[in-house]
């Protein structure tokens, strides 16, 4: 008689988590002998999460839409702990995972835990010392509760075991959001580009030689505060004298930039939230990034791109310590400095860190499967340490 094979949920809330878990996905349909369901939340859904969003993602579509979105953090995270505590006991899972570090990340893992689930976090032990981030709040409260924790850099490793979790249950894996960073560009490669709406101006100002920036933004600390933001649009508005800037802007920064009256001049382009792909097309070729994201410090970084991060800390020390990332808090003196030595050539050099090389998820797949009793053979052999 055949056993019934271990089901996981893989939990997902927000879109960099769909990317985060896309990997996985594809690296358990390759493996085979365990089960999974997507679970989407619904903390954050917007019209470009359609079939074709997953179809780029190389996945199927969420098996279930949670659509506990809205509100304040605690509603937020009240709302999708009470949805998910029904789908967990009316359809039982043998382990939860969840990646990143949004409510859902902590909400999921709470109903797991309590529900006497495995828990497994992806992307666990970074830490920025920021308590006032719900980030933070997020990834500490996870990680005191879960039962194996995925690591993508040495910093987390030594994170977790300054708070006494058993070297057992750590593992450095490497980095699924850079999995799938890879598995786009080489997607992007055999793609039509034409239709991006960002095409034209990548064109324009790469012609006979022409460089241009990135720009996000988007935390609170930044561009919340009226004069923050206004220093660091000072910084940003003079490097675009020198350097064409592109500013794909979300929403809450619109919103402010309008409120607060700032004007950012002439040479720097605002255009609308993008789609991964073509966002990717866009940043991946630019001379210099400028962002608060967490993520884009790991990608820039993946694909060697110079990245120069406007926040006063970061939870990614690896993009400084090996990576292509400077981190320059908000002086706009500082920013535009840095943006200068980028485009002097003497901007840093970094390298891919250990064990960012596509395979993650790979691996992350073989140890839960042993964990499950699955596997016998554990898959941190593949390079891991």
């Amino acid at each position: 008689m055949r056993l019934k094979q271990p089901k996981i949920y893989l939990v997902a809330g927000a879109r960099p988590n769909f990317m985060k878990i896309a990997p996985i996905v594809r690296a358990l349909q390759t493996h085979g002998r365990l089960t999974y369901s997507i679970i989407h939340t619904g903390q954050h859904y917007d019209r470009e999460m359609n079939d074709v969003f997953f179809e780029e993602l190389g996945i199927p579509e969420p098996d279930t839409f949670m659509g506990a979105g809205g509100g304040s953090h605690s509603q937020q995270t009240a709302k999708i702990m009470v949805a998910f505590e029904e789908l967990c006991q009316s359809d039982r899972p043998d382990a939860v995972l969840v990646v990143g570090d949004v409510n859902s990340t902590l909400a999921c893992a709470i109903v797991a835990k309590k529900l006497n689930l495995i828990v497994a976090h992806v992307e666990a032990g970074l830490r920025s010392g920021d308590m006032t981030m719900p980030e933070e709040i997020n990834r500490l409260v996870t990680d005191s509760i879960s039962d194996l924790f995925f690591v993508t850099e040495p910093s987390g490793i030594a994170h977790l075991r300054r708070e006494g979790k058993q070297d057992g249950a750590i593992h450095h894996v490497g980095h699924v959001m850079v999995d799938n960073l890879l598995y786009q560009v080489t997607k992007l490669e055999r793609a039509d580009t034409a239709a991006f709406d960002t095409t034209g101006f990548k064109t324009a100002n790469t012609a006979a030689g022409g460089r241009y920036g990135v720009i996000t933004l988007h935390r609170p600390s930044n561009v919340d505060i009226p004069y923050t933001m206004r220093k660091i649009c000072h910084g940003l508005k003079e490097i675009s004298a020198e350097l064409p800037l592109i500013f794909p802007v979300h929403p809450r920064t619109q919103g402010n930039l309008e409120k607060f009256d700032i004007d950012l001049g002439p040479n720097i382009t605002l255009v609308g939230p993008q789609a991964y792909m073509a966002f990717l097309n866009l940043w991946k070729d630019a001379a210099v990034v400028l962002t608060d994201s967490g993520g884009l410090q790991e990608e820039t970084t993946a694909l060697g791109v110079p990245c120069i991060t406007i926040r006063e800390n970061t939870e990614r020390p690896v993009t400084i310590d090996e990576g292509s990332n400077v981190l320059v808090g908000t002086d706009p003196a500082r920013i535009v400095a840095e943006v200068r030595k980028v485009l002097r050539g003497e901007g840093k050099q970094g390298r891919r860190p250990h064990l960012w090389d596509g395979r993650a998820a790979e691996r992350i797949v073989g140890i839960l499967a042993t964990e499950l009793g699955v596997d016998e053979h554990n898959a941190e052999s593949l390079d891991a340490f």
